[in-house]
């Protein structure tokens, strides 16, 4: 399977919206976030991947099908702790999972973004835990640090976050 990242373009924002919506909708399995009186979550920082620098959005495509996305920002999850990238969101679709799409989408990812990082997870989603796991330790072959219950990092439901650093 091939496996790019194509970044979203301004005209595609509405795609984007609708797909974090189905993200959004997953995690709250996990943060307790509720809909607002429309039924939306809403992701508030959306706009700013087109006003504001340092913000990138992909979509992950699969054989040149719609997969998932990338969403990365440099703003820090853990103040006192340099960072020049962060995972801000990262998800893909059902039909792609297990199938090496994440490791490749994020592994491309780090190419297109060389530098100190900060991947912040939720430790209630044991999937994504073990995910994260895998693909960091893989790629830094073990030189990475976490933090687990970083203080200042909390979710919605109030856990706090466990927080990976390391160097693409």
């Amino acid at each position: 399977m091939t496996i790019k990242l194509e970044r979203v373009m301004q005209d595609e924002k509405e795609i984007l919206r609708n797909l974090l919506e189905k993200y959004d909708y997953e995690f709250s399995q996990y943060d307790e976030r509720r809909v607002n009186r429309l039924g939306l979550f809403g992701y508030g920082y959306l706009d700013h991947y087109w006003s504001e620098e340092n913000r990138w959005a992909y979509f992950i495509m699969a054989d040149g099908e719609l997969a998932g996305f990338v969403m990365v920002n440099n703003h820090p999850e853990v103040a006192d702790h340099p960072t020049d990238f962060s995972l801000a969101e990262f998800f893909v679709m059902y039909p792609f999972r297990r199938a090496g799409v994440g490791r490749q989408a994020f592994f491309q990812a780090l190419a297109l973004h060389r530098g100190t990082w900060q991947l912040k997870l939720h430790p209630k989603n044991a999937a994504s835990v073990n995910f994260w796991h895998r693909v960091v330790n893989e790629y830094t072959k073990g030189d990475f640090q976490l933090i687990k219950s970083a203080p200042g990092t909390e979710y919605a439901d109030g856990s706090p976050g466990d927080v990976y650093f390391f160097q693409s």
